[in-house]
């Protein structure tokens, strides 16, 4: 990443982390995905219990390796045997002490927009377990909430659907065609501009492209 753009996301990571404040939201700023490791890391007391969803952004730091290898209780849907059990595991993430994801896309002031098929992510970002990490690339900053649903929607989601092998629109063309598809990603879809409980959400931000 050149110079020039370092210094933007330096600034704009800077001017973030106040109005993630604001909304009683703690932010931080790293500059690599093993450094939000060793952050995500430290802010988990060992022997909590831990979950998370589908994130490439997370799984992309190292971070469920260490989880898995280290002193936690991991609640890890992937290592589930059977559907039944992975349904489990993603229930009892609601009552986890922490939760890990990403964003599909947040704003220059703060507000993260996630669109979800299941419900099991955004469901825990709203409500259940105490405290949510979030980490997300400095490449899914946009300007405006309206920017934000728009890359969930015509970035994140076809690329997922064709992720996952899904026969939907998007798959095919790679934009959103807005469909009613028994296979959507898009059946939920969350906007998070403040925190009732301060602290609780904490963002890492980090300066390199993470995710979709």
């Amino acid at each position: 990443m050149d110079t020039f753009r370092n210094m933007r996301n330096d600034k704009l990571a800077k001017s973030m982390i106040n109005k993630l404040a604001a909304r009683n939201m703690e932010g931080f700023y790293v500059q690599t995905k093993e450094e939000a490791k060793e952050l995500a890391l430290s802010l988990i007391p060992e022997g909590s219990s831990v979950g998370w969803g589908g994130s490439m952004t997370v799984k992309a730091t190292g971070l469920l390796d260490a989880l898995i290898e280290g002193k936690y209780k991991e609640l890890n849907r992937d290592a589930a045997k059977t559907p039944e059990e992975k349904d489990r595991i993603s229930k009892e993430c609601f009552f986890a002490d922490y939760f890990l994801t990403s964003c599909n896309a947040i704003t220059e002031d703060g507000i993260m927009v996630n669109i979800d098929g299941n419900g099991n992510r955004v469901a825990a970002i709203v409500y259940g377990p105490s405290h949510v990490i979030v980490i997300t690339g400095m490449n899914k900053v946009v300007r405006t909430e309206e920017d934000a649903l728009s890359r969930a929607r015509n970035e994140a989601a076809p690329i997922n659907a064709q992720r996952f092998g899904l026969s939907t629109p998007c798959s095919t063309t790679g934009e959103c065609a807005n469909c009613l598809s028994p296979e959507t990603v898009c059946c939920q879809f969350l906007a998070t501009r403040y925190s009732k409980h301060k602290g609780r959400i904490k963002v890492i931000l980090v300066n390199e492209d993470l995710g979709f």
